[in-house]
């Protein structure tokens, strides 16, 4: 007979006389081996050979779990799918959509010992505040300068690193919130080394530019549930209208574009490269290290870039539309910390960064949510992994051309039950390449 069991991230298989798909034969124990997260898989094929075996991988009970949620049709939808891949999978839903509300219930309708992993503090503390809130069991964390394993633990991604190899036999299930951050070529590592038979993945946005989105398919489970911003708009989120506003460059800021641009083009052309895929660029950039002239053109094109981002007439149009929009609720998003600096200065608006203490963050977003603040200017910090406070009104001075990074924005301003319509702004910079990250992220 077989004898399985969990040993630093993988399945160990004692007294096994077949060869087995995924399974190999470890020399220096003597025994068979195969991952961790390929579990369910080798106790199927195990029963589908007709081989005897003793399971020793996973030695808890159930919990009683009653969080009280009625979920949305949609959200019972998700679920469902999820249940019928045998309860592995990835939910795509938009940002306000209540994916936390199915992850709970996920674990209320597995009663078993949970780990849910999330990129950041903020969304540790939320996850953590809403399991005690739910549940009647104490609730673990591990990130934050805290190290507490419970029967449900919520961690973030780098501590869910350093310990799975440690942890992986005592979950049942484990939920990635932001899934998307799975792909990352270290945390990939977590869902490897945990054998929870129950896997589920949350996100707005699970596909990747890279591709990692078919690694994590294999680790977890692919996409089963989906649905866009638009799929929900209207009844179970605010409706929205997206408006664009052009600007252009001043005269000076127009030939400093045009010398920089043409600096890094005229290299481009004379090496041969066309930046019309990730490799070339990498090309670029490995050049850089030992050719003047390729740091030359990537320096340049860092200056055009940061001259059409930060244009003197954007900041002209977000004067025009704080004007519009006195009362309503407004989140300005930038890229650069020091344009965000500029702008709250300029308009006396808190800004948030990623130099802003956790503290002074939480009372900024706590005086939006009260109205005391009616507008906040922010650099990437509240694209992912923050509760925001509801906000009508987004302005997009400058961005990415990722999807993903403008799908998140968006969702800041799409929450249940609002009776008004939301409206976003993109300010591009007209005749200049933002034109095309615009073009790219819609």
């Amino acid at each position: 007979m077989a004898v399985l069991s969990f040993e630093d991230g993988t399945i160990r298989i004692e007294g096994l006389r077949s060869d087995l798909p995924g399974v190999e034969y470890d020399p220096r124990s003597q025994t068979h081996r195969t991952p961790a997260y390929r579990y369910s898989a080798l106790c199927e094929t195990l029963t589908e050979r007709a081989i005897e075996y003793e399971d020793r991988v996973l030695g808890f009970g159930t919990l009683e779990l009653d969080s009280g949620y009625k979920l949305r049709p949609y959200q019972q939808e998700a679920l469902d799918a999820w249940r019928d891949n045998d309860a592995w999978g990835v939910i795509e839903l938009p940002t306000g959509s209540g994916k936390t509300v199915i992850g709970i219930t996920a674990i209320e309708a597995r009663s078993s010992p949970a780990l849910i992993v999330v990129p950041t503090i903020d969304l540790l503390d939320q996850w953590h505040q809403e399991l005690r809130t739910e549940f009647s069991v104490p609730v673990g964390r591990l990130g934050g300068g805290t190290q507490e394993v419970e029967r449900i633990t919520v961690s973030t991604y780098d501590s869910a690193y350093l310990r799975a190899d440690e942890l992986g036999d005592r979950f049942g299930l484990v939920v990635f919130d932001e899934v998307h951050h799975l792909g990352g070529e270290g945390y990939r590592d977590i869902a490897r080394l945990l054998a929870a038979p129950a896997r589920l993945g949350l996100t707005a946005t699970f596909e990747r530019p890279d591709s990692a989105h078919e690694t994590i398919a294999e680790l977890i489970g692919g996409l089963v549930y989906r649905l866009a911003v638009d799929d929900l708009a209207g009844e179970h989120l605010a409706s929205y209208d997206i408006k664009r506003v052009g600007v252009s460059l001043t005269p000076d800021e127009r030939e400093r574009y045009a010398d920089a641009q043409g600096t890094f083009t005229d290299y481009l052309e004379r090496s041969n490269l066309t930046l019309r895929d990730g490799s070339d660029y990498q090309k670029l950039v490995l050049r850089s290290g030992t050719d003047p002239q390729a740091r030359e053109a990537l320096l340049a094109k860092q200056h055009a870039r940061d001259i059409m981002l930060h244009a003197e007439e954007k900041v002209d149009a977000l004067e025009r539309i704080l004007d519009r929009h006195r009362e309503n609720r407004v989140i300005v998003f930038a890229v650069a910390t020091e344009f965000v600096y500029r702008l709250s200065e300029r308009f006396l608006i808190p800004a948030i960064t990623h130099h802003t203490a956790a503290s002074e963050r939480r009372e900024i977003l706590d005086r939006f949510r009260t109205g005391q603040y009616s507008r906040v200017v922010t650099a990437n910090v509240l694209d992912e992994g923050v509760d925001v406070p509801d906000a009508n009104v987004g302005v997009v001075l400058a961005g990415s051309g990722s999807e993903r990074e403008f799908t998140q924005r968006l969702g800041r301003l799409l929450r249940p039950g609002e009776s008004e319509r939301a409206l976003l702004y993109e300010v591009v910079t007209e005749d200049t390449t933002e034109t095309n990250i615009a073009r790219r992220r819609r």
